[in-house]
C-alpha cells in the first residue's frame, strides 16, 4: 500500500500493495504499520521541504545583498571603477563590451591570461594547471549557461588561451603535454 505527499525528498517505498477498495475491510497489522511509516516519512518530507522553502524565502534578500557585495568586490578586484552595472544605459553597456571596452574581448582575455601567467611565473607545471583551469572554468560556464556561450565569450577564451600559449612558448614550454 502506498501513501504519498508527492514530495521528492524521499524515494517511494519499494514494497507497496494495492489500497483496499472497501473501507469495511480490516487492515492487517503489517499494512497498518506500513501506512503509519509512509505517513511518518511523508510528514517528515513535508516539514523538511517547508523549512527549506521558508529559509530560502526569508534569506533571499540577505543572500541577494551578499551576492551583490561579492560582485561589487569582484569588479573592484579586476580594476573596474566605473558606473554601477545595474545603472548603465544600453549605450554605456554596449561601450563596456565593445572592442576597446573594459569587458571587451581584448581586455578581458588579457586579464584572464595575466592571472595565469602571473601565478605560474616560470613554472611549467603551474602554467599547465592554469591553462587547464581556464579551459575547465569555461566548460563550467557553458554548463551553467546551458549550452554554447555567446560569441564574445568564445572569442575571449580563445584569445586568453592564445596569450597563455605564447607565454609558455616564449619560456620554451610546449603547449602539448608530453605526459599525456
Amino acid at each position: 500500500m502506498q501513501v504519498s505527499s508527492s514530495t521528492q525528498v524521499f524515494e517511494p517505498v519499494a514494497k507497496s500493495s494495492v489500497i483496499k477498495p472497501l473501507f469495511s475491510e480490516k487492515l492487517s497489522k503489517d499494512e497498518a504499520l506500513e501506512i503509519r511509516e509512509q505517513i511518518r516519512q511523508n510528514a517528515n518530507a513535508m516539514a523538511f521541504n517547508s523549512a527549506v522553502i521558508q529559509d530560502g524565502v526569508s534569506n533571499a534578500e540577505e543572500s541577494f545583498k551578499k551576492q551583490h557585495e561579492e560582485f561589487k568586490s569582484f569588479l573592484k578586484d579586476i580594476g573596474y571603477d566605473g558606473k554601477p552595472i545595474a545603472e548603465l544605459s544600453k549605450d554605456e553597456a554596449a561601450e563596456l563590451v565593445s572592442e576597446d571596452g573594459f569587458f571587451g574581448i581584448e581586455k578581458t582575455s588579457q586579464r584572464i591570461a595575466e592571472f595565469v601567467i602571473g601565478g605560474a611565473g616560470t613554472d611549467e607545471a603551474r602554467f599547465r594547471a592554469g591553462r587547464e583551469g581556464m579551459i575547465q572554468g569555461f566548460k563550467e560556464a557553458e554548463a551553467m549557461w546551458g549550452g554554447k556561450l555567446p560569441e564574445i565569450s568564445q572569442r575571449t577564451m580563445e584569445k586568453a588561451i592564445e596569450i597563455v600559449d605564447k607565454a609558455m612558448y616564449d619560456l620554451g614550454f610546449s603547449i602539448i603535454d608530453k605526459e599525456v
